[in-house]
């Protein structure tokens, strides 16, 4: 019988002491919101079945932009008062349909990586409760009221401690529900209080939780220094008119005494983006992922796509930084459109809107979209990579 296996990530605080104007799991680290990066991670592992977030309702929106496209989510819960209260409310989502075994993560702690889940699951189904641990190389001293330092403790037997932390599903979930009107700083606290033994397992010393603006400097330098593999590819598509009253470009319907022919909606726009992103990792065309000779994606909406390519960068553990695209036509008139475009696209692609930009020119009269016979879009993506030895 296969092992089912669940993570609460808990985003609901508010990371006063990282600075900004918005909570620290909404911040952007090297072009992606935090809380993106993080839940990126796990909807990656092999071995988990969902992932249930845990948000401050102010911050739905936000959080639903940034989680935009990534599958195996469940609908996000609001938070409580405390991390605690956070966590017994992803717990009591999931208790409907309940798991074995449950992780529970913090988001902000973004390069947790696919080895440290897995090592997270063993160790729950092998002690019922487990925490990722690092050994303590710091000599560590005791304070006195005079200032004066004491002795200290064995470091040896002391540890760091991490998340996700891991446990079987029911004793946690029985924990925090006999734990409620107390307020412990993690998940081991809680399962000690009920009376459960919670052992140590190896964690990861890159698995750094974000907390003060410092923190995020070192996170974006570690970003940039990783991601050194900076890629550049271009997309072309074109479309004819055909009969309509309104055109798809960028995701966006625009009115228009035509339509656009193609198998899907025939959106120029993002079907460039497309084969752009798909340059950049070397894997074909739109063609080869989504044959046109194939019925399902008969008038199937272009956003699709883009997202499908998204999808492969991140799989790459990459970063969108730059998408530019230039549409070719004589009308209908792209201005009014612009922003919205720049919107709907850096929605898809889970970007800022900043690095996204949508440009328009005409053909002068010339050629097939000068007689006004159809559109064509030209595209740019610029990505950063790992780098891998070849």
């Amino acid at each position: 019988m296969s092992i089912i296996t669940d993570v609460v990530v808990v985003a609901a605080g508010r990371g006063t002491r990282a600075g900004g104007d918005v909570p620290k799991q909404l911040r952007a680290i090297g072009g992606v919101p935090m809380l993106r990066r993080t839940l990126e991670r796990f909807v990656q592992a092999p071995r988990l079945r969902r992932v249930q977030l845990v948000i401050h309702p102010d911050d739905a929106e936000a959080c639903r932009r940034a989680c935009a496209g990534l599958p195996r989510l469940a609908p996000p819960v609001a938070g409580g008062a405390t991390r605690q209260a956070s966590v017994r409310a992803g717990l009591e989502a999931l208790a409907a349909d309940p798991p074995d075994v449950v992780l529970i993560h913090d988001a902000a702690r973004p390069f947790v990586s696919i080895a440290l889940i897995g090592r997270a699951i063993d160790a729950a189904l092998a002690h019922g409760a487990a925490i990722p641990t690092l050994i303590v190389t710091d000599t560590m001293k005791t304070f006195g009221p005079d200032g004066a330092l004491g002795a200290g403790p064995d470091r040896a037997r002391l540890r760091r401690v991490q998340t996700p932390q891991s446990f079987r599903f029911p004793l946690i979930l029985d924990a925090h529900r006999a734990c409620a009107d107390t307020d412990l700083t993690d998940d081991a606290a809680v399962a000690e209080a009920a009376g459960h033994a919670v052992f140590g397992f190896d964690g990861d010393a890159a698995n750094i939780k974000l907390t003060t603006p410092e923190d995020f400097v070192e996170a974006e330098r570690q970003i940039a220094l990783t991601l050194a593999d900076i890629r550049s590819a271009t997309g072309y598509d074109v479309h004819a008119f055909a009969p309509g009253d309104h055109v798809m470009l960028g995701g966006i319907a625009i009115p228009h005494g035509f339509g656009l022919s193609g198998h899907s909606d025939a959106d120029v726009v993002l079907h460039a983006l497309t084969d752009a992103l798909l340059g950049t990792i070397g894997a074909a065309d739109i063609g080869k992922h989504f044959p046109p000779s194939d019925p399902q994606w008969k008038g199937a909406a272009s956003d699709r796509f883009l997202a499908h390519a998204v999808g492969l960068v991140r799989a790459e553990d990459g970063v969108i930084a730059h998408l530019d695209t230039t549409i070719v036509c004589e009308a209908p008139k792209i201005g009014p459109h612009r922003e919205a475009m720049r919107a709907r696209i850096a929605e898809i692609a889970g970007v800022p809107v900043t690095r996204v930009s949508v440009k328009a020119t005409t053909s002068e009269q010339l050629g097939f979209t000068g007689r006004r016979e159809g559109i064509a879009a030209l595209a740019t993506a610029t990505v950063r990579l790992p780098w891998r030895d070849a």
